[in-house]
């Protein structure tokens, strides 16, 4: 029998867990049982709350990731469903190699929406991407103070070749380059050699393991993603038919209608969840272990000051039975 504080702890667990809370999980049990795989969500509030620094990927998301993982049966891989406008790339790296470690590379992409820049090199260290109409990837290329890598190198280039041209625009070019830091080039290359050189190791070793003519896909794959002067902008939408033009594995979300409407039942309890809860970051199993972080605004001053809330490993309260009267409107 339950002591009293064993049932006063159960009572807070079921008290502090909101509608938003308990429609989530109900949509994400229910795609782990449709998948027989285990699923994390990781979504980013970055479109609902923008100017939050931490919306990005931080070296702070691998303890979500810790949380959520721990008890998992790793043996049933990862379905990882991925909504991030990207991040650093160190914490990407280390992300990927803590995700590689627990599942080997059984882990596969789900992008409802959005996944860019560092996320779409997460979505490319797995083994397929699962992807739909609306679904969209991001350039690789790296940013520094929002400034493009490739930009940079392009624009300083393009001055060495108009001074040698042409002495006299030398004074022209002098404003321009002036506002580059003397270290910024050399760590522009190193960046883009660097985002280019784990997403070229995490291809090899897990999208296309088995794949005798590898080399040339993902020679393919890097120039379209990484590559600024193809993409045109960081910002750029990669449409699923440009990524499975470019070579990667995809697997499109409505060939399985069921598998769809899972997927998008869990997204838009996501997003219900970003838009009317202080909630910015979610990490989140399909048994209801989550990693939440909230953004609390100070009055008068207005301003953001990010928390970190987690959610014991504990049972989660038990949901209402799944019915598919009752999904959200899908788009």
């Amino acid at each position: 029998m339950p002591d009293w504080n064993s049932l006063l702890n159960e009572l807070n667990q079921i008290s502090s867990a909101g509608p938003f809370d308990v429609l989530r999980r109900k949509y994400l049990k229910h795609l782990s049982e449709i998948t027989g795989r285990n699923v994390i969500i990781y979504y980013s509030g970055w479109l609902q709350k923008p100017g939050i620094p931490d919306a990005a990927i931080n070296d702070n998301d691998k303890n979500g990731f810790m949380t959520t993982i721990h008890g998992l049966d790793r043996s049933k891989g990862l379905d990882l469903i991925l909504h991030t406008p990207g991040g650093d790339l160190a914490a990407t790296e280390s992300i990927v190699d803590y995700l590689r470690k627990m599942f080997g590379t059984d882990v596969r992409a789900i992008i409802p929406q959005l996944s860019m820049s560092a996320g779409t090199m997460m979505a490319c260290s797995c083994k397929s991407i699962v992807m739909g109409k609306q679904s969209n990837l991001g350039p690789i290329d790296p940013q520094f103070a929002n400034l493009p890598a490739h930009g940079v190198i392009e624009e300083f280039q393009k001055a060495v070749d108009d001074c040698k041209k042409d002495p006299s625009r030398i004074p022209l070019w002098q404003p321009i380059i002036a506002k580059y830091n003397p270290t910024l080039l050399g760590e522009c290359q190193k960046s883009i050699a660097w985002s280019q050189d784990i997403v070229q190791d995490w291809l090899r070793t897990g999208m296309f393991k088995d794949d005798e003519s590898k080399d040339e896909k993902i020679a393919s794959i890097i120039r379209e993603l990484g590559d600024h002067a193809l993409t045109k902008s960081h910002a750029r939408h990669i449409s699923t038919e440009k990524c499975k033009e470019i070579g990667l594995i995809i697997e499109d979300m409505e060939l399985n209608q069921d598998l769809q409407d899972a997927i998008l039942s869990v997204h838009h309890a996501c997003i219900h969840t970003l838009t009317s809860t202080p909630a910015f970051k979610i990490i989140e199993n399909h048994n209801g272990v989550a990693f939440i972080r909230l953004a609390q605004f100070a009055i008068p001053q207005n301003i953001t000051i990010p928390q970190n809330i987690m959610v014991p490993p504990v049972t989660p309260p038990t949901p209402p039975p799944f019915n598919p009267q009752d999904k959200p409107d899908k788009k």
